[in-house]
């Protein structure tokens, strides 16, 4: 894959891949930025969340898995000094829906963690990740119901 980043102004960037579409990026101002667009380390949370995101609802489809709303969200601290890497991530995948099995959301999260999502495999060799899940039970009117949260682990290679 190749993707070009083309200076605008400033701090400001605009980026592009083998898509097509688009990417603004800026800095902070006290960065010498305008505040204008994303920053390099979101994209790399939003590429890593997006990437397993993309697994896990495939997955979850193809297991007819009733799903109605489906949020990932990620928690990544930065270390204080430069180059302020992400010390760890905690991602969440919340899935909504009704009857949704909590077997299903695991075996997904597994094989996007494993086999298919390429910034997961790429990104866990830079820092941690507690990969945690939640299941709601669509109630109606915008009322959903917590029915089981948990850590997804990793237990290949362990003896």
């Amino acid at each position: 894959m190749k993707a070009v980043v083309n200076w605008q102004e400033g701090m400001k960037f605009v980026g592009a891949a083998p898509s097509g579409f688009p990417i603004q990026m800026d800095a902070d101002s006290s960065l010498g930025g305008s505040d204008s667009g994303v920053r390099p380390m979101e994209l790399i949370a939003l590429g890593l969340i997006g990437c397993q995101a993309m697994d896990v609802i495939s997955i979850l489809q193809k297991k007819r898995q009733q799903v109605t709303k489906f949020e990932v969200r990620f928690d990544g601290p930065r270390s204080p000094e430069y180059p302020k890497v992400f010390t760890r991530a905690t991602v969440t995948f919340a899935v909504t829906g009704k009857q949704i099995s909590e077997d299903a959301v695991l075996r997904a999260i597994e094989l996007a963690a494993t086999k298919y999502c390429p910034a997961s495999a790429m990104l866990e060799q830079a820092f941690p990740m507690e990969l945690k899940y939640e299941i709601y039970e669509e109630a109606g009117n915008g009322n959903n119901r917590l029915t089981v949260q948990g850590v997804w682990e990793n237990v290949m290679g362990r003896d």
